[in-house]
């Protein structure tokens, strides 16, 4: 991971507020020969005691089923916006451009579930991700019971156990006033994904350049 301490996030509210915002994870292993693995799942986060604990599910049988079960460190990766960042938005424009972007990792120990704890895994997640909306059709209670049979049996649940947390929220830290407030400027005029980054960096600016009296 790029590890330089001013791109660093270390508020964790802020750590939890982006994973709830950008769930839809890289799930990534190996085997026990060493052959990496990787999946995409959604995952819900939850702390237990001082813990924090990743849950979710996977097609039983899979070729990341199957290295989960012989190695049980996992890294989880979620990722959210990013974008190109011009060097000629720079104050000294005679600088190589670069890429802004927000990321989290977060490694632990992998665990398989039975049946009971499959079901309050689908019960916390469906309810989580229909915002707590318990009379949804789709959460998991509200199913016919002839569908949960028929699918139950092809997942399995899990829970990761966190061990580390890293971060990278790359946004124009190091670069000087004029240019973070132009690359804001610039970016304010692309695509959705630029715009985001922008509105980051603004959230930023009074911390990062607080004014001098």
């Amino acid at each position: 991971m790029y590890d330089l301490p001013y791109h660093k996030e270390n508020d964790p509210k802020i750590v939890q507020a982006f994973i709830k915002q950008y769930p839809f994870a890289f799930l990534s292993g190996c085997t026990a020969q060493g052959i990496p693995v990787a999946t995409q799942v959604p995952l819900f986060l939850e702390k237990d005691q001082e813990k924090q604990i990743l849950s979710g599910h996977i097609m039983k049988g899979t070729a990341h089923h199957k290295a989960f079960l012989e190695n049980q460190n996992v890294l989880a990766i979620f990722t959210g916006k990013h974008t190109y960042v011009s060097g000629t938005w720079y104050s000294n424009p005679n600088t190589p451009s670069t890429w802004n972007y927000m990321s989290v990792h977060m490694m632990g120990k992998i665990r398989f579930v039975n049946e009971a704890g499959l079901e309050n895994i689908l019960r916390k997640t469906s309810a989580h991700f229909e915002n707590d909306d318990l009379t949804s059709p789709t959460v998991f209670d509200n199913l016919p019971e002839s569908f949960k049979e028929r699918v139950m049996h092809a997942i399995v649940g899990f829970e990761i156990s966190v061990t580390q947390v890293d971060t990278v929220f790359k946004l124009s830290q190091d670069r000087d006033r004029e240019s973070y407030n132009n690359i804001i400027k610039m970016l304010k005029l692309q695509g959705d994904d630029s715009q985001e980054i922008a509105r980051e960096m603004e959230r930023r600016l009074e911390q990062l350049f607080p004014d001098v009296e």
